[in-house]
């Protein structure tokens, strides 16, 4: 099941590696930061904001 993001919370999650701010990837359910190249999974509604969680967007790079 797609859970919608709330707004506010999205407007102050910022990337734990850049401190950028981050997308939302409504249909990935990921929140992206373009700066780090990293996409965070969202699971059960919860933004998983942990490094090790993340899905590099390159794997090459």
């Amino acid at each position: 099941m797609n859970r919608a993001l709330d707004e506010k919370l999205l407007s102050v999650l910022v990337c734990p590696v850049t401190r950028k701010p981050l997308r939302y990837d409504a249909e990935a359910q990921e929140l992206i930061s373009e700066t780090a190249g990293l996409a965070f999974p969202i699971r059960d509604g919860a933004a998983i904001m942990l490094v090790e969680e993340a899905r590099r967007l390159n794997p090459d790079a």
